[in-house]
């Protein structure tokens, strides 16, 4: 079952881009929050702040041989299955989707390799990864992941395409991110990214960032979870 509930009803490492990053000041001095402008564009610096403080896009997580060792693994696995048009919560047009538990050994490790670096130690992993195909000039729609579904952390691979993740602030519109999701590149949502923010993946037309047109081809996404047994949820579905 897909974990997502439509808006309409860490480990965590520098960025490979470290000439790009800024060090921008929070709401509390003793910390600061590492602005990523290699993946991350909005006009508003406190959604800057409030995004890249609870979510990450690390670059090549996958060699391309591992791109293709996944992609001919789930290959026949979603050729039999139907491009659908609407999604069960309507947050989905033109895609597939399936759960897989069972991987080849040169797959799992890659699986065990995610949530190795993206969860906190001793997490509840659901032991089915979520797969997500999305033709050409289909797309996802804003929504927050819902919590009968999914735990404090998500974290996805993109396979096939380089694509534009827009994430906008539930309660006030005018904080919103793009997000570039490079071909083989993990992100990694937590906290207020994940509860307090919708995300999208941008159609075709609209697939830029900065400015610069970002060509959408089919896209696969990866995309692995804790129990929501496992929920940190800080506060934020109580807010």
């Amino acid at each position: 079952m897909s974990c997502v509930r439509s808006q309409a009803n860490q480990k965590e490492e520098s960025s490979p881009c470290d000439s790009l990053q800024k060090q921008v000041p929070n709401a509390n001095p003793t910390h600061t929050t590492v602005i990523d402008d290699a993946h991350f564009s909005s006009d508003s610096k406190e959604a800057l702040e409030m995004v890249c403080s609870s979510m990450k896009v690390h670059d090549d997580f996958i060699t391309k041989e591992e791109e293709i060792s996944m992609f001919e693994e789930l290959k026949p696995v979603l050729q039999r299955l139907i491009y659908e048009r609407d999604h069960w919560d309507n947050a989905i047009e033109g895609y597939r989707e399936t759960e897989r538990a069972n991987w080849s050994s040169q797959n799992q490790a890659i699986i065990d390799r995610i949530r190795s670096f993206a969860f906190d130690e001793g997490a509840n992993h659901i032991n089915t990864v979520h797969i997500l195909d999305l033709k050409k000039n289909g797309f996802i729609k804003p929504h927050i992941d819902s919590v009968r579904f999914c735990g404090d952390t998500i974290a996805g691979i993109s396979l096939l395409s380089t694509s534009v993740m827009r994430l906008v602030h539930e309660d006030n519109k005018n904080l919103m991110v793009d997000v570039l999701l490079r071909q083989r590149s993990l992100y990694v949502m937590k906290g207020m990214a994940r509860y307090k923010f919708t995300h999208e993946i941008l159609k075709e037309e609209e697939s830029r960032f900065k400015g610069e047109i970002i060509p959408r081809r089919r896209r696969i996404s990866v995309i692995c979870r804790n129990s929501p047994n496992d929920e940190k949820t800080d506060g934020y579905l109580q807010s």
